[in-house]
């Protein structure tokens, strides 16, 4: 039987200055009541001012750590964050197919830090596109990341209409495609599932604290399809629940600043 806390298993890369990355992810399906697992792929030497350094998982050991947590602990989601190289996307996909192959798949396509630090490298791509997005369950691109990966500039809503087919087309379950980037006040993420289409709409937060809102978003949403919830009240929930870790952020660093991940949890 399922864990009903909600078990995720998160792979992804670290963020030492602990406001995106497995250190986000871990806070966001803690703080909804889920429990969380990692497979790190990457260490980073990052802060609020940005990524100074990347040092790659050796690919076994990601497989490992992937293989000992389902053969003892199992998931009930899988989220998937940065992976910096084609050969630990190809690890990970294999991993995934060996080990967990029916449990549900959010993937985040992280490309680029809040900072413009280059994630994944260019060549990966690629090996993004054919290897894990038909296996996801929903793909959670941002416009920039949606750009790369259909080949498209995206900066209005209809733009954002447009690349839903090309990103439909990669094989992923669902998109959820998010417009923190358009221009203005308004800001619009569109979900496209099979049954249908779901608009959310949101004001605009002027704030330097958004690090890590792309991967705390694809977490809270693994932890509520870890927890059993229909994929639209699973994004509605996340956003809710960044929405507010946004405007209560503890206002740290001089850069871009972390979220308030335990907005959630009161003190005993």
């Amino acid at each position: 039987m399922a864990d009903t806390r909600g078990r995720v298993l998160i792979i992804a890369g670290s963020d030492s200055g602990g406001g995106a990355g497995i250190q986000a992810d871990i806070k966001a399906v803690t703080c909804l009541g889920g429990f969380a697992m990692t497979a790190i792929t990457a260490l980073t030497a990052q802060n609020t001012q940005g990524v100074f350094g990347i040092h790659a998982v050796p690919e076994d050991f990601v497989r490992d750590q992937i293989r000992v947590v389902m053969q003892d602990l199992g998931a009930d989601c899988l989220k998937i964050g940065m992976l910096a190289t084609a050969g630990i996307i190809r690890c990970v996909r294999q991993a995934i197919d060996d080990y967990a192959p029916t449990v549900p798949l959010v993937l985040d396509p992280v490309m680029v830090a809040k900072g413009g630090h280059p994630l994944l490298e260019p060549d990966a791509v690629d090996a993004l596109k054919t290897t894990l997005a038909p296996r996801a369950t929903v793909i959670t691109p941002n416009l920039p990341e949606a750009g790369v990966l259909t080949g498209l500039s995206l900066s209005t809503e209809a733009d954002m209409r447009a690349a839903v087919p090309p990103l439909r087309a990669l094989g992923a379950q669902a998109v959820l495609l998010k417009g923190g980037h358009l221009e203005g006040d308004s800001l619009l993420d569109l979900l496209v599932e099979t049954t249908g289409e779901t608009e959310y709409r949101d004001s605009r937060l002027h704030t330097a604290h958004t690090h890590g809102t792309g991967c705390t978003l694809a977490s809270a949403i693994a932890a509520g399809v870890a927890q059993g919830l229909p994929l639209e009240r699973a994004v509605a929930r996340a956003r809710a629940y960044v929405r507010v870790a946004i405007e209560t952020a503890p206002g740290l660093g001089t850069g871009h600043g972390p979220l308030n991940h335990a907005h959630t949890v009161q003190p005993l």
